[in-house]
Order: structure tokens, then sequence, then C-alpha cells
């Protein structure tokens, strides 16, 4: 009726048009709304948003030390924002945030009249925060104008059911540990640590602006990467503020005068503090997941935000890492000169050939079933690549074999420091690069335990009854029935007419008395010694066990130690203390596993640690005394493989066990003499760095300052003996000191 009471058909004919549009528009609307071209989320989902959150990693002492993540994303409560990133958002995003109910049509037609009519493509999208959120919430998956406005009118329903869902503050929580921030960092929490290495709510007026400002545009707002845009940006945010009054003049005026300073610190798996660690914990989390869930649960390491408090003292870690590094590159470049040209990663074909065909690439290249001369010519193509150094990386035209022979010559390390009492690990350090060497060499390595073995054959003696001060004969044996074996001692001092009391004979490691004091305690006695003392590895039944043939894992060595300092009972090193909700509810608690027996009586323990407290103070490790001054109450024992092949040092405290090895991946490669490869030189500094940096911070004092029990009388009459007897007039004119004695060794 309407329409024809309009006489002008142009005008009769365009309002057909307009109606049919509004129609089709109204149509499309209805269609959206009602899930055809795809389901919007109902209230009822809308009241339970979740989303991935990064699982977070604890030193003992309260550091985030790590992350395991898809998304790296640490939600924190509402309370936790300061006002002014609250402000700093509005400002920019959506000014009128308080007055709308999800969609703000004033701003919408303002975009469409600049971005339609006016051709302005700064004009922005129009979006409020209600609406980013249900955008990023439920990303867009289809492009292509048609499918963009599908994805509006979602969003802009979705907005509004959130807003009659949600409080604004409620908006604001679910936002802002929601966004993204670029670098695979999500949520305010995530972004404020990785750029700033501070909590949000410790962020300054202008680094909440530069993170507010990273939003439009998240790499090209990125302060990391483009830190003049970025400053540029951080700076209309603040004059934003100031328009909608969040800012007073004079800020305004002197906050874009602050220069930007970035501590950006991202949580890679490659990098930071103990990356070992972190990749055990890791490992131990996967297998405790996967238990959990076979139960009923529905845990992931990845996406969970679990929270995981370990036994890592922060401080202690770095001081520890800071000592391998000084040792280490010292010792590498020693190492390095040792050889010289003739360095066997440089001109030993086999060992070369065989580094090669245990690489990575080459055994990619052998599985496509390549000819050997092909595969070989391909690693031999030169390209520019760069190499780690100690000093620096270096980038340089090589090949993929020259690679291979630069990574061969790196010694490595392992380095476990644990409380004896308890076994909480305080210290991991797996080797000397994770990004470059992943092998980890604290709980994947067995290597020969050398004269670190020793301890125990002494303390097996003493359990079977052998007196500390019984003398042992430092000569040269040949023994008949193992096949002419004839264990010598190092060094060039003439010991043909010495006789050795056991502690003497420990701090000195002498060699030939530790084969004769492992037959009379017996080899089978001193396997079940080391059992009881908390080595499961099995051990050759061997006179050889005596020099340390045994190979066995760092954490093993530390468990049997702690029983020298934790009254004969062994401690296992763990690492998790307590694993808890992302809201800290506790999901699970690790106790201490502590041996209920004793492996030796207290009489047994003092005796030994005056023993080694020997080899402290005069013994093959005295360097700790003289070299590196240190005063502190110590017991340990150096030890060197055969070949210079690993060097060892075990530190005992009072309230610290330390066991430290270096030595080279490849086998087949040593030390290129004794007095650069013994466990003193090797091993023993980085031990000895470490604890001279403790004795810095008053903080460890209860470690640095803690003394032994004083042995009592009888202990110290027991031990009361001269060190060295030499033979008598009369043995002494019957033996040819220069002819080794000929027996069988006796097994029992």
């Amino acid at each position: 009726m309407i329409l024809k009471k309009i006489k002008n058909p142009y005008l009769r004919y365009t309002t057909i048009l307009l109606l049919a549009f509004t129609l089709i528009i109204s149509l499309f609307i209805l269609s959206v709304y009602v899930g055809v071209w795809g389901k919007i989320p109902s209230k009822k989902e809308l009241t339970t948003l979740k989303y991935q959150q990064a699982s977070e990693v604890y030193s003992a002492d309260s550091v985030l030390i790590g992350k395991y993540y898809l998304q790296d994303r640490q939600p924190i409560p509402y309370a936790n924002f300061p006002k002014h990133l609250i402000d700093a958002l509005v400002a920019i995003e959506d000014e009128r945030f308080y007055s709308h109910s999800g969609v703000d049509y004033k701003s919408m037609l303002r975009v469409a009249f600049k971005s339609i009519l006016l051709q302005d493509k700064s004009s922005g999208g129009g979006s409020t925060i209600s609406q980013q959120l249900a955008k990023n919430l439920y990303p867009r998956t289809k492009r292509g104008k048609f499918n963009l406005a599908i994805a509006k009118l979602k969003e802009m329903f979705v907005a509004s059911r959130l807003e009659s869902i949600y409080s604004k503050e409620e908006i604001l929580y679910h936002y802002l540990n929601q966004v993204s921030f670029g670098d695979n960092t999500h949520g305010i929490e995530s972004a404020s640590l990785k750029f700033f290495n501070k909590h949000a709510k410790q962020l300054t007026i202008p680094e909440a602006a530069t993170l507010v400002g990273m939003l439009k545009a998240t790499y090209g707002y990125n302060p990391r990467v483009f830190p003049k845009k970025s400053t540029n940006r951080r700076n209309l945010v603040m004059q934003a503020m100031y328009k909608n009054g969040y800012i007073n003049e004079k800020q305004k005026d002197t906050l874009p005068q602050t220069p930007l300073q970035l501590n950006y610190r991202d949580f890679n798996y490659n990098d930071g503090i103990a990356p070992y660690f972190r990749e055990e914990v890791r490992k131990q989390l996967l297998k405790w997941t996967k238990e959990k869930n076979a139960k009923g649960e529905d845990l992931n390491i990845y996406t969970s935000g679990l929270k995981i408090y370990t036994t890592l003292n922060y401080k202690m870690q770095l001081l520890a890492e800071e000592a391998m590094q000084e040792h280490m590159k010292k010792l590498q470049s020693d190492f390095e000169k040792s050889y010289g040209k003739n360095a066997p990663w440089l001109t030993n074909k086999s060992i070369i050939n065989k580094a090669v065909k245990q690489s990575l690439p080459y055994k990619k290249l052998k599985a496509l079933n390549l000819p050997e001369k092909q595969i070989l010519d391909s690693l031999n193509k030169k390209k520019r690549m760069t190499l780690a150094t100690w000093d620096k990386d270096i980038t340089i035209q090589a090949s993929t074999i020259d690679s291979i022979k630069h990574y061969s010559k790196f010694l490595n390390i392992g380095s476990l420091a644990v409380d004896p009492k308890s076994g909480e690990v305080k210290v991991w350090i797996g080797g000397v690069n994770f990004k470059h060497f992943k092998y980890d060499h604290i709980s994947q390595s067995k290597r020969q335990v050398g004269s670190t073995f020793k301890p125990i054959v002494y303390t097996t003696a003493l359990e079977q009854g052998i007196g500390p001060c019984t003398y042992f004969s430092a000569q040269e044996v040949e023994y008949k029935n193992l096949k002419q074996w004839s264990p010598s001692n190092s060094g060039s001092k003439d010991e043909a007419y010495l006789n050795y009391t056991m502690q003497e004979a420990l701090s000195k490691s002498v060699n030939t008395v530790a084969v004769k004091v492992l037959e009379k305690a017996g080899i089978k006695n001193t396997i079940e010694q080391a059992k009881k003392m908390g080595i499961s590895t099995d051990l050759p039944n061997e006179p050889s066990l005596a020099l340390g043939t045994a190979e066995v894992k760092i954490n093993e060595l530390a468990k049997a130690y702690t029983t020298f300092a934790n009254n004969g009972k062994h401690s296992t090193p763990f690492l998790i203390k307590q694993i808890a909700t992302s809201k800290d509810s506790i999901i699970e608690t690790f106790e201490p596993q502590i041996s209920k027996e004793a492996a030796f009586s207290n009489k047994t323990n003092m005796i030994m640690l005056e023993l080694m407290k020997a080899t402290i103070n005069t013994g093959t490790a005295s360097r700790i005394r003289n070299s590196y001054k240190l005063t502190n109450d110590i017991a340990g024992k150096t030890g060197t493989t055969q070949n210079n092949k690993d060097a060892w040092f075990v530190g005992v405290t009072p309230k610290l066990v330390s066991v430290t090895w270096v030595g080279l991946d490849n086998h087949e490669i040593g030390f290129k003499s004794t007095s650069l490869g013994q466990g003193a030189n090797a091993a023993l500094p980085a031990f000895a760095l470490f604890l001279q940096k403790m004795n810095k911070e008053a903080d460890f004092n209860y470690i640095t300052k803690a003394k032994f029990k004083k042995p009592t009388d009888a202990i110290l009459q027991d031990l009361d003996c001269e060190p060295i007897k030499k033979d008598g007039f009369l043995k002494r004119l019957f033996k040819n000191p220069n002819k080794k004695k000929r027996k069988e060794f006796k097994r029992s």
C-alpha cells in the first residue's frame, strides 16, 4: 500500500531495492545468528572459558627457571593488573569500553564512514575489547570478504553474550590473559616476563604502554625487532591515555622521554639457566602424567598450567655454571694446545670416520639408501655455517664434516651437587652447552669411575675388620692368575721398599695398595658393600674393580657418597618436590628416599671421613688448600681412568656432596697427558671455583661454614700411626726393587 502511494517510479523502485537489500541483510544476519554459517557458542559454553596454559618450573628458592608450553601463557588474577595497564588498553583499543554492551556501534559507524566513503585505511577495525576477546577465543579460519563479514557478525554476537555473562573486570581478565603478544607469547604476564623480566603488576606506565601498543601488530610493533616503531606506538598509547584523562599533562610530556629498556628473557628450550635439569624434569613429568592419566586424570605438561616446584637452588646453580664456564674455557684451550696440529680429531682417519658415521646428517642420508660416495660428497660440501666456540660463535665457510670435527674436540662435563641428608639436587650441569650437546652426562652417561671407587673398597676393608693402620706394600705385583696383570702407580717415585697405611694410600691414590686392600677385603664383599651404599649398577667381579673400571652414572656415584655425610645412610638424588595446579592446589608431593639401614658402622664412617680429609689436606686433591686457599671442612677423592679418558672429583662437605666428571664424548680420545687429564686438574677446579663463589655469599653460610663431627679419641688413636713405613734392612737386602713380585690374586 505504501509503495502504491509513491507516484514517482524511480523513487518507488529505489525504495523497493532498499527494502529488498535490508531484507537480505537481515536474513543474512539472522542466518549467521542461528548458525547456518557455523555454530556460535552458547552462553552455557561461554561460562567455562578454557585456554592453554604453560606449565611453570620453579627453583627451591622460588625463581621461575623454565616453562613447558605450546602457547606461552601464565594467567594471573585481575588484582595483579596495574591500573595504568587497564587504562592504556582501554584508551587505545576501546575508549567507550565501560559504556557499551559488547559492540560499539558509534565506533563502527565512524570506521565504516572513513573506510568506505573516505577510503581511509588507517581508520582501524572498530572492534571492541569484547569483540577482540571473541576473536581470540574463536579464531577466524577462512579468508575472503564474505567470510570476513560472517566472522565479524559472529564476533559481535559472541561479544554481546560475553558481556551478558561477565562483568567488565572479568572481560578484561580474560582478554589480558588470552591475547597474543607475538613471539609465541600469550597473556600479559608471560609478555611482561619475556620483554621486561618482571611480573605484570610491576610494569611501569611506559612498559605497560609498550606491551599494549603491540596488540595492533604484534610483529610490526615488537620492541625486540623494531624498537623505534615500538617506541612511537608506545608514545601514541600514552597520548591516548592523556586524552582520556588517565595521565596528567606533566606525565604526558615526560613519560615519552623514557628510553625503551628491554630485559628480554626468552624461556627457550635451549637457553637459560639449568637447561639439562629442566630437560630431566620434563622427562620425569611426562612419565608422571602418563601414570596419572592412566588412572583417569587429564594432565598435559604443555597445556595444563602445572606448577612444578623443584629442589634446584637458583643462586647455587648460577654460581656453579659460572665456575664451570671459567674452568672449562681454560681447560679446553690447554687441551687443544697440548695436541697442536696433530690432534686426533683432525688427523686420525679412523676416529673421524666413526664420528661422521655416528652423526645425524650421515644417518639421515644413509636412510635414503644413497651410495657412500654420494653421502660423503654431500657432507663435504662447503656452506656458510655458524660454529660455537668458548669465546663467541663464528660464521665461516665449512662442510658438515668440518662441523663434526669441530665439535669432536669439545671437552664435556657432568656436575651434580646434592643435599646428602635428603637427596635434594641443588646443582645439575649435564654438559657444557645444551644447544649443541643434548646428551646429559648425569642421567644418561656411564663412565669408568677411576679412583673415586677406592673409598668403597676401603670402607669394605674397615667393615671386614682391617684396621686403618694396617700397612700394605706399595711394590708392584704381577698376578699370575690374571694374565700377568700388573697394576702400577702413576709418577716416578720409587716405592718398592715402602709400605702405606690405608689413610696414606687412599690420600695418595696408590693403585698397587688399592688392589691389595681389595684382595684382603674380598671382591664379593666389596660389591655387596657398594650395593648397600646405593650402587645398583652391575659391578665387574674382577680385581680391576679396585681401580674403578666399573662404569657408573654420576647421580649413582653421588648417591653412594651421600652415605659419608648422612650417618651411613644413602639418599637418592631427586629433582621434584611438589606438583600443583595453576591455582596452587597440590597434586603430588615427593618425599626424600633415604635408606632405612646404615651401610656401615659409625666407626667406619668417621674413619673414612678422616681418610678422605687427608686426600684434601695432603693428598691428590691438596691443591684445594694450596692453590684455591679453601679452608672449608671438605673430604673427597680424585679419579683418573686409563689413558686419561675420564677425570673425576668428588667433594664431600657436611651439607653438600658434589660429583664432577670431565672428558670427551668420544671414548677414543683422551687427554694428551696425565698432568692435564688427571682428576685434580681437569675436574677438581670446577668444584673449587664453585665453592670459592659460595664462600663469598652469606646466604650459603649454612653450607660453607658447616663442620664435620670431631672424631672421638678412640678414632684418633686408631689412626695414630706413621703414614709410611720402610722395609727393614733384611727385607731390603733380599728384595730386588727392579723385579716385580709374582703371585696369584686370592679371590674370596
